[in-house]
């Protein structure tokens, strides 16, 4: 068999399990989101926070509530890691360094998952489970919570109440990510991945000395580092790693892993807003971004030019053998179009289009499919600014669902998608012009600009992958990346909210004859080109000065 004909059975292998997994998954997900009951150990959980999760809440009063409980959690895991030498488990790894502990905190809160450190290199067992996998969990549970708090806004009429924030998350941990993770740490440790809590061992030997490998809790992490769309890895190789990815088999399952909320939360959607249809919509829109972008990045990575190429058949340099560059390209468009940023190759070897497919995923604002959540709220964002841009097109105001999209709504949308360009503009444009920072790049030219730009690209979308060659471990990027992770995590979430609360308190507008039908695919192709148009316009000129110019050349 070809790698071609082997990277298609994979892609079609992929599209099947995740069509058998939409409708239960997503129908159960509006269940748990909608239920008026809680469980026992939900109720012990309340009572321990101190919550009444039978208060609804409004828009600021939900907002409070996620702000409190991240900065709670970045607070907590930054100490953890600064008292790291003294706790038991710590398999002999000194304190965090503050800028470094401070990045961390940030990027595991912010479901981003950057890491510039070797995880096997520096983060002990209790800092790993303690720390890096419950914001896995909780992280996650954030993103969704804010999305359901944005379709209730959508399906509700007459009153500025979104939901309990501290119900949504207990639910979306205990009834949703937990479970989900369970089974898929299962499937991995049986498949061949590591769990255990072991030492530090010295294996065999390599160029005259020996090798060091520390265990871990590797495959109840790789779950939910994937089903979270989180993606910090427990080794510096993260999901290249044969530990956390040991087969072909694993590789396809992570994936699916990835993408199974983030799409399974349009049925949600639909269902929530009492059409079905809308959701297929949503649904449309990112199957055909993911789509098309990864039968690009295939052909990109398949071309050949050249016999070295030739003989690997495709472009393998960066890539694991174990996989090919079939899966590989798969890879690396379903992590960079979510916000989980795990790789199983490294983006700086791609070619130079490969590379900035990878980049314009995130720069789409990662809603094809998006992140737990935040892909949904996401791409409902966009459809405001589509249906909007459908109104000015036919001289009416804009509707969504029932809701008029007013100077308000509009403001508030395109405040939301304004940041993270933004950030990702100044911060690359700072980096580049100050004498220091680009001396982390390993590459020069228009590959060293693109290491830098994917760095804070990465950052502010929450995705929290690497472009590799960056020296990102510095007191500048620590700080600066930091920074972006949370202002390009939460300032969205400021305005999504006030919007869910906008739409939460109008009156249901009734469809007429000139109301645009929302559920057609007309639509869905209006939505698509509003985003890539728009992200077109805002990153083309960043794009052409990196891998546009290094894939042309």
């Amino acid at each position: 068999m070809g790698p071609v004909l082997a990277g298609v059975l994979q892609l079609l292998a992929l599209v099947g399990a995740l069509a058998l997994a939409y409708v239960p998954l997503g129908t159960y997900l509006a269940k748990v989101y909608s239920s008026g009951t809680h469980w026992r150990v939900e109720r012990w959980l309340y009572r321990g926070i101190g919550a009444n999760p039978d208060t609804e809440m409004r828009w600021a009063a939900y907002l409070r509530g996620v702000l409190a409980f991240s900065a709670a959690g970045v607070l907590f895991l930054y100490l953890l890691q600064r008292l790291q030498g003294g706790l038991p488990g710590s398999l002999g790894f000194s304190s965090i360094e503050p800028a470094q502990a401070f990045n961390t905190a940030a990027s595991f809160v912010t479901n981003t998952n950057w890491q510039s450190y070797a995880g096997e290199q520096t983060m002990g067992h209790v800092v790993q489970t303690a720390g890096l996998a419950v914001q896995n969990f909780v992280s996650a549970a954030v993103g969704i919570a804010v999305a359901m708090a944005l379709v209730r806004g959508f399906a509700r009429s007459r009153t500025g109440e979104l939901g309990n924030f501290w119900a949504d998350l207990v639910r979306g941990t205990v009834r949703v990510l937990v479970p989900g993770a369970a089974i898929a740490a299962v499937v991995l440790v049986a498949c061949g991945a590591l769990q255990n809590f072991s030492g530090i061992h010295e294996v065999g030997q390599f160029m005259g000395g020996s090798q060091q490998w520390n265990g871990g809790a590797v495959a109840s992490q790789e779950a939910i580092k994937e089903l979270g769309t989180n993606g910090g890895g427990y080794f510096n190789a993260n999901s290249a790693h044969p530990f956390e990815n040991p087969t072909p088999f694993t590789n396809l399952f992570e994936i699916f892993l990835i993408l199974v909320i983030p799409l399974a939360l349009t049925r949600t959607f639909g269902i929530m807003v009492g059409s079905v249809r809308q959701g297929y919509a949503i649904l449309a829109t990112m199957v055909t971004i993911w789509a098309g972008f990864t039968a690009l990045m295939m052909w990109t990575e398949f071309a050949h030019h050249g016999p070295a190429l030739q003989a690997a058949g495709g472009a393998m340099e960066g890539k694991e053998v174990r996989f090919g560059v079939g899966a590989s390209s798969i890879f690396a468009v379903s992590t960079t179009f979510t916000s989980t940023g795990a790789v199983d190759s490294f983006h700086s070897s791609f070619t130079g289009l490969g590379g900035g497919i990878t980049l314009l995923g995130m720069m789409l604002g990662e809603i094809a499919p998006g992140g737990t959540g935040s892909g949904l709220y996401g791409m409902l964002i966009m459809a405001v600014i589509a249906v909007f841009l459908a109104g000015l097109m036919v001289g009416r105001t804009p509707e969504y669902l029932g809701k008029k999209i007013g100077p308000r709504e509009i403001k508030l949308a395109a405040c939301s998608i304004l940041i993270t360009p933004a950030l990702v503009l100044v911060l690359t444009s700072v980096s580049m012009a100050l004498p220091t920072p680009p001396h982390s790049m390993l590459g020069s030219g228009a590959h060293g600009f693109s290491e830098v730009l994917y760095a804070f690209t990465s950052a502010a979308n929450n995705n929290g992958s690497a472009f590799a060659g960056l020296n990102a471990n510095t007191d500048w990027f620590n700080t600066t990346t930091g920074l972006a992770m949370l202002l390009g995590r939460f300032l969205p979430m400021v305005f999504v909210l006030a919007l869910a609360g906008s739409l939460a308190g109008q009156r249901p507008v009734p469809a007429t004859a000139g109301t645009l039908r929302t559920e057609k695919p007309l639509f869905t192709g209006l939505l698509t080109g509003a985003i890539l148009i728009i992200t077109g316009l805002t990153y083309f000129p960043a794009l052409a000065l990196g891998p546009l110019a290094e894939g042309l050349a």
